[in-house]
């Protein structure tokens, strides 16, 4: 059984790495159709600048062909002469760049969103998209009230010496479709670049149904992974593989002394995936008798083999060397092997017999 680490890692360098990494909710990177969806709407804003954002239109039989005025982000343009004429006869004031301060700081706002738009994909967080996404949103609603401000301002406060008075009447343009002014038919509707406008808003709520799919995606994604690293740690926990016995610095489990020799080191893993390690066979017979029952019966007992690079060897396996001439640290004089032909090439220098230990028996 590979530990849990191994094989954490081996599912982290597999071909489904990038969605495991994505798991992580702190920082969850957008879509490619989110980063460049964002990349259209931030060059489009930029057309904005020169482009008409709403138009008025007025309609009397005294002009056939109609009258308009277009809002640009920097004026107002269109027949401003010939309806500021006929705002005098109605009392309403004169139209001029120069008395709404919206035409200096509507240019910014829109350079500011058409930057924000294009560096959302660099940032590439959704908290960087949703954030530009409220900004936005936030800033139509401002426009839209202050709009409507503006054309009920100049549509109530007339002059009481106009030449043209109609008790009660107002003269507001509709904030959006139409209505009947007198004789006009006025109509408010978005221009080309009060379109790109909306058609921005309208790709970033597509962009947020994308989020909210790869959203879904991933916590699909989560739940099995999630699952599978919990069992291998799991199985871990449960490990009842033996733990390489290092000489000067593992302690005997048993006598509470550093483990020196590794010759004659033994282990006992329970099943709950504990290891305890001694620095001699009989230090590890005595720690064992103390066990539980329930605890030795379901505990795995490994002894080191006496020669080679002393690997752990499942007790059952070993064959065991009695000798008193086997300088082992707490005196067990026992040896294990985990073949029969070692024991007997050791037992040439070291006499001694073939032995079991009393918890085998």
């Amino acid at each position: 059984m590979e530990p849990a680490a191994d094989l954490i890692n081996l599912i982290a360098a597999g071909s489904n790495s990038d969605k495991i990494n994505n798991i992580n909710m702190k920082v969850v990177k957008l879509t490619v159709y989110t980063r460049v969806l964002m990349v259209v709407c931030g060059l489009s804003l930029i057309a904005v600048l020169f482009l008409p954002i709403w138009r008025i239109e007025l309609n009397a039989p005294q002009y056939p062909e109609g009258l308009m005025l277009t809002i640009h982000a920097n004026g107002i343009r269109g027949n401003v002469d010939i309806i500021n004429g006929l705002n005098h006869y109605i009392g309403m004031k004169t139209l001029h760049d120069a008395d709404f301060f919206e035409f200096t700081i509507l240019p910014y706002c829109i350079s500011f969103f058409s930057f924000i738009f294009l560096l959302v994909p660099l940032i590439n967080k959704r908290k960087a998209f949703y954030t530009a996404f409220v900004l936005f949103v936030l800033f139509g609603i401002i426009a839209m009230v202050d709009f409507w401000k503006w054309e009920y301002n100049y549509g109530h406060n007339l002059d009481p010496h106009a030449a043209i008075i109609v008790p009660g009447m107002a003269y507001q343009p509709p904030l959006i479709g139409y209505k009947q002014l007198l004789n006009f038919a006025a109509y408010s509707i978005p221009d080309l670049g009060g379109w790109i406008f909306i058609g921005c808003g309208a790709l970033m709520l597509l962009c947020i149904f994308f989020e909210q799919k790869a959203r879904i995606k991933r916590k699909k994604l989560g739940l099995p992974l999630v699952t599978l690293i919990s069992f291998v740690l799991l199985l871990n926990s449960c490990n009842t593989q033996p733990e390489i016995i290092k000489p000067g610095t593992d302690i005997c489990a048993s006598c509470k002394m550093t483990i020196s020799d590794s010759r004659f080191g033994a282990e006992i893993v329970t099943a709950t995936g504990k290891n305890y390690k001694f620095d001699d066979i009989r230090c590890m017979e005595s720690y064992y008798e103390a066990l539980e029952l329930g605890v030795r019966n379901k505990s795995v007992i490994y002894l080191t083999d006496f020669c080679g690079n002393h690997p752990l060897i499942p007790a059952g396996q070993c064959y065991l060397l009695h000798s008193e001439s086997l300088k082992c640290p707490m005196d067990g004089h026992i040896a294990s092997f985990s073949n029969k032909d070692s024991l007997e090439a050791v037992k040439q220098k070291y006499p001694g017999e073939i032995t079991n230990l009393t918890l085998f028996k």
